[in-house]
């Protein structure tokens, strides 16, 4: 796709920016059918490769949603397909009465459909926001059982777009789902996420909103510069704690992720350290060292009052940090100094973070990052199956799946290290923090991609430089 279209097809929007920005293309002389055919016309395109001459089942709604439906039957049969469409209800829109009325298919009823190839939902897309009736919720379960692909358009039905919460129990998996127009956070949120198969989009020409969540992307990460040194490409410092083997891992992703020199500060000797690795106990003088660019904390720190101790001084010394780990549960609003900041918590950190910070907890995942990130002033990185950032700008970006694999024990630590090696890197505001931000992330999940299945932590540490180098210029 062009680079000019690259920022607009990465937006995530939700429903109401969404039908906002439908509403703009019509403003500007677009018809509701013209972006009906441009919609429906696209997604059939990724419907007949996976149909590859086989039957198709299209399931249309009353709605617009159900319009694309009539619009991809009649593209699909225009192009040689065996094409039936079940309606499950009316049309109900001025434009999918048209597009029902340019299909010149068959129109069968549900109880006549026998095992076939591939069903198309497009019962319900985004902005559905209660249960599918039962009858409906019985249609859908029931047909796709009798599919061997099952395809949903925009958003598959009984799935709340906004959140991706499931409106109705057992609903089916998908082996696909395209969106129309723009990514919506169904497609990158638990528990739909888990559900929707690979993800494809048709662009039918939006333009940028504004305040709209964006895809983590891959990022473009420069060569050092010729006259670069190990303290130009910046000194990352690890304060390690009560279990410096957490940090060790850390320390290692860290190595390879681009910082020039890697410093751990260690009361406790940590089990077989690497030779490239400098180790210290003498914590305070690597805090005063004025070459130290970037510092990371939590990382097996333990939660003792020794603990906290080394967590104030840690963030009052200047510089900017990645806090993961134990400090999370030890931050408190005191602690924190002017330095670019990135938190690093999983949901149980998080809910210690909204307890001493004085908010409610309450709301999305982006939502609740967005507000940590405005009270602390810091970039969040929220962990899980579906991982948002934060910025005290209140911009989010929301990755997309990564893999499973990744749910093993020390992945966190490695994570906290490749971000703490970007930062380190270009530390001089909140901005480069959430470009850290985002580049730690997208090299945490492509290591993952990397190592296959059933790695260790430390194996993800090492697969973060061969990550790295798929970013270079």
């Amino acid at each position: 796709m062009p680079r000019s279209r690259d920022a607009v097809l990465s937006q995530v929007l939700t429903v109401a920016q969404m039908r906002a920005a439908e509403e703009e293309l019509i403003a500007a002389g677009t018809s509701v059918d013209a972006l009906m055919q441009v919609a429906g016309r696209g997604a059939a395109e990724w419907v007949r490769r996976i149909a590859a001459g086989g039957s198709v089942t299209v399931l249309c709604g009353p709605g617009n949603n159900g319009g694309d439906g009539w619009v991809i039957a009649e593209a699909l049969r225009e192009h040689g397909n065996a094409v039936q469409v079940i309606e499950a209800r009316p049309p109900a829109t001025g434009a999918a009465r048209k597009a029902k009325a340019l299909y010149r298919g068959a129109v069968v009823a549900a109880g006549e459909i026998a095992a076939a190839d591939v069903l198309v939902d497009c019962l319900f897309g985004s902005g559905l926001t209660r249960a599918l009736p039962d009858d409906l919720h019985a249609m859908v379960c029931t047909l796709a059982a009798r599919h061997r692909h099952r395809i949903a358009i925009d958003v598959p039905s009984g799935i709340d777009s906004d959140s991706g919460a499931a409106l109705n129990d057992a609903l089916p998996d998908w082996s696909l789902t395209i969106a129309l127009g723009a990514w919506k956070h169904a497609h990158f949120a638990m528990p739909s996420c888990a559900q929707m198969g690979a993800l494809r989009l048709v662009d039918i020409g939006m333009g940028s909103v504004a305040g709209a969540a964006r895809l983590l992307h891959k990022p473009v990460i420069a060569a050092p510069a010729a006259d670069s040194h190990k303290y130009r490409r910046g000194m990352l410092g690890i304060v390690a704690g009560e279990m410096p083997g957490a940090g060790l891992l850390a320390a290692t992703a860290a190595l390879r992720a681009g910082a020039g020199y890697v410093k751990m500060a260690a009361r406790l000797a940590p089990p077989a350290v690497p030779p490239e690795l400098v180790v210290t106990s003498d914590l305070d003088a690597m805090l005063a060292d004025g070459r130290t660019s970037t510092l990371l904390i939590g990382p097996g720190l333990g939660r003792s009052d020794e603990a906290s101790r080394m967590l104030a001084r840690t963030l009052h010394a200047g510089r900017a940090t990645v806090v993961d780990a134990d400090a999370l549960t030890l931050l408190r609003p005191d602690m924190l100094a002017q330095s670019p900041c990135v938190l690093t918590p999983h949901e149980g950190e998080m809910a210690a973070l909204e307890r001493a910070f004085g908010l409610s907890g309450k709301g999305l995942r982006r939502e609740r990052a967005r507000a940590l990130a405005g009270s602390c002033g810091a970039v969040v990185v929220l962990k899980g199956p579906d991982t948002v950032i934060a910025a005290p700008s209140g911009e989010v970006v929301v990755e997309p799946r990564a893999p499973t694999w990744l749910s093993v024990a020390g992945t966190g630590d490695v994570l906290a290290g490749t971000i703490a090696s970007r930062l380190a890197t270009n530390c001089r505001g909140l901005e480069q923090a959430l470009r850290a931000a985002e580049e730690g992330l997208w090299l945490h999940g492509e290591a993952a991609r990397l190592c296959g299945p059933a790695f260790t932590a430390g194996e993800l540490a090492r697969a973060v430089q061969t990550a790295l180098k798929e970013c270079l210029e």
